[in-house]
């Protein structure tokens, strides 16, 4: 109960106008950055319950031993009639209450019937030992909006608190919501209503491109209001770095670029872009996007039902950068479709507390096709360094780094965290020699 009434005071605390919210309220429900699943790269907007529950069931059985907890509910789930490959923006059936908030279409979630919207599936998803998050796009409903729906508790309606302006370009679901009397009762009340459904963790969209400050803050003072703690991640990138403050004191996660899916040039550009947010890593964190491996769009945006078409390659490279960032790990793919070597890639113990327990996360060079990243953890004293070879060129590449660049000042025994073979260390330079679009990640501890 104590831990309520802080957040509380501090929902109260931001609502004078004194202070930001701060990471030291918040940030304590994600220590370390997040790990689950969503099934936007399997479904798209299309995702029903049983798929869901396939893939929490999967996490529990294989994955949740290895710190993997999140299922999350993409776009859309309000809706009756959307479609794979896109959405329905033609003659979608959208489901609404009486106060303007959107519901779980009952044909896609059947436990949803009766009022009980997705508390049935939670409680589901919290059996199982994890935790459960839904999707969201920014700003109030047009259909509420047009129907002038009360907002819960107020006198005020839907139309009085909207704008036409900045409204979503790619989906035209919502209208922005304005600062206006009534507006903060409106986030309040859809995020109360998340909170007695038993959501730990909500996505919301169209909050980065262009930066909608205000519209962040309204959500942080509902968040911290509700009386649930319920991580925030905030959607799509690019989120500027130039607000990487505000981000940082008012969600938990952000995206740093657009949607990464499964081609090569998704991964490079996404590198570069991070190289503005390493000082930003932890106690909130940067986010590289969802994980397109495995089993991806089923149902999805882009392109067929397939198997992801990086190489074996490109994914360890994917999920070393993904790691040593230490970015929220949330996998795209359909968990129950995962063959051996991607079950292998979300369950490598030392790569994981890699993950989990290291600092001090910094770039040593990017260029001329090569990438060199390195972390330390301080409870082991061990330092990781991760090479990439991200040239297109079709020849191996060697690359070498001074081990006192990456922090190794003693002899130092090293052993690749993919493989657990010892490599050698000896001499003040170390040097991998990296096929195209392949990597390395190495631990380093003193003899």
């Amino acid at each position: 109960m104590k831990r309520y009434t802080c957040i509380l005071a501090g929902a109260l605390l931001a609502c004078a106008g004194s202070l930001p919210a701060q990471p030291g309220v918040f940030a304590h429900w994600a220590k370390t950055p997040p790990m689950g699943w969503n099934s936007w790269d399997c479904y798209g907007p299309t995702v029903e319950e049983h798929e869901v529950k396939a893939n929490a069931d999967y996490m529990a059985e294989r994955l949740k031993p290895f710190g993997w907890e999140y299922v999350v509910v993409d776009i859309r789930w309000f809706v009756e009639n959307d479609k794979a490959g896109g959405y329905n923006q033609s003659n979608p059936r959208y489901v609404l209450d009486g106060y303007g908030r959107y519901l779980p279409a009952v044909n896609r979630f059947p436990s949803a019937a009766d009022g009980k919207g997705f508390k049935p599936l939670a409680d589901y998803v919290h059996s199982k030992g994890l935790k459960f998050g839904i999707h969201i796009m920014r700003g109030v409903p047009k259909q509420a909006v047009e129907q002038k729906l009360p907002i819960k508790g107020t006198p005020y309606t839907a139309d009085q608190i909207y704008s036409p302006e900045l409204t979503c370009e790619w989906l035209r679901d919502n209208h922005t919501i304005a600062d206006k009397p009534g507006a903060q009762e409106y986030y309040s009340s859809i995020i109360d209503l998340y909170a007695s459904w038993g959501v730990d963790f909500l996505k919301i969209d169209d909050l980065s491109r262009p930066y909608h400050k205000r519209e962040i803050e309204l959500i942080r003072r509902a968040i911290d209001a509700c009386g649930r703690p319920m991580v925030l991640s905030m959607s799509p990138g690019a989120t500027p770095v130039s607000e990487a403050e505000h981000a940082r004191t008012h969600s938990n996660m952000w995206r740093m670029v657009d949607d990464v899916w499964d081609v090569w040039r998704d991964l490079t550009h996404l590198m570069q872009v991070a190289q503005g947010w390493y000082p930003y890593i932890a106690p909130t964190w940067p986010d590289c996007d969802m994980i397109p491996l495995g089993r991806i769009s089923i149902r999805g945006e882009r392109g067929g039902d397939r198997m992801t078409r990086l190489t074996k390659d490109e994914q360890y490279s994917l999920m070393t950068f993904f790691t040593i960032f230490r970015s929220p790990l949330m996998f795209g793919g359909d968990l129950p479709s995962n063959d051996a070597f991607t079950l292998s890639l979300l369950t490598n113990r030392e790569v994981l507390k890699m993950h989990r327990e290291s600092a001090n996360v910094r770039q040593l060079f990017q260029q001329e096709g090569k990438l060199a990243v390195t972390a330390y953890n301080p409870a082991t004293g061990e330092r990781y360094l991760a090479l990439f070879n991200i040239s297109d060129n079709q020849e191996p590449m060697k690359i070498q780094v001074p081990l006192q660049d990456a922090g190794v000042t003693r002899p130092s025994v090293a052993r690749n965290l993919w493989t657990g073979e010892a490599v050698e260390a000896s001499g003040d330079t170390f040097s991998v020699e990296l096929r195209p679009h392949a990597c390395g990640l190495y631990a380093f501890k003193e003899k």
